[in-house]
């Protein structure tokens, strides 16, 4: 009888001390999270946006960061550029369409980090209808109590998509879009 106790005192213990990957929603209620794109012009400027609705979840543990996982869901008819008229252009059949594909969305494959405690989040990016791969360069910010009594993570992300790999049409030299992410998420 004591050995039988005492393993499950063993077993209850490794239990204890094995991390398990902790589950967040992307806090868009609260504005704390951020989807933005800049686009060349042209070869002359740049064109700075953002997608202002979009919903996710992602799952991570510092101590196992493989185990982490990231989907998104993004609303491609709240594209805003801060100029009417061309967000009225970009959301056309002339590049995203979104009145024919209303939602973009990304899901991870792995979450990898790398010897600089940076990550790397490979995934399938689903956009104008068309899925590819895609890798994010992303850095985790902290986590910690709110003021609110949850818990939260934060992260923020970069990656370039090139437009002809989601049948969008290229105009002049801007062939990609480099994506910015800001991501802080409240635990379940």
């Amino acid at each position: 009888m004591k050995k039988l106790i005492l393993a499950m005192g063993f077993g209850a213990a490794a239990l204890a001390t094995t991390a398990m990957a902790e589950d967040y929603v992307i806090d868009t209620d609260g504005a704390h999270a951020s989807i933005n794109f800049k686009v060349p012009h042209l070869g002359y400027s740049f064109i700075k946006g953002r997608f202002n609705d979009f919903s996710g979840e992602f799952s991570y543990d510092p101590e196992n960061v493989e185990d982490s996982t990231v989907v998104v869901t993004i609303d491609t008819t709240s594209l805003d550029s801060n100029h009417a008229e061309r967000d009225k252009h970009l959301r056309s059949g002339d590049f995203i369409d979104a009145s024919k594909f209303s939602s973009a969305t990304f899901k991870s494959t792995s979450v990898k980090q790398n010897a600089d405690g940076t990550l790397t989040i490979d995934g399938d990016l689903t956009l104008h209808g068309k899925t590819n791969p895609i890798s994010i360069a992303a850095n985790f910010i902290g986590a910690g109590n709110d003021p609110w009594g949850g818990y939260r993570a934060g992260f923020d992300g970069t990656t370039r998509i090139e437009l002809a790999d989601y049948d969008i049409n290229v105009v002049g030299p801007s062939s990609y879009v480099d994506l910015e992410l800001h991501v802080e998420g409240i635990k379940k």
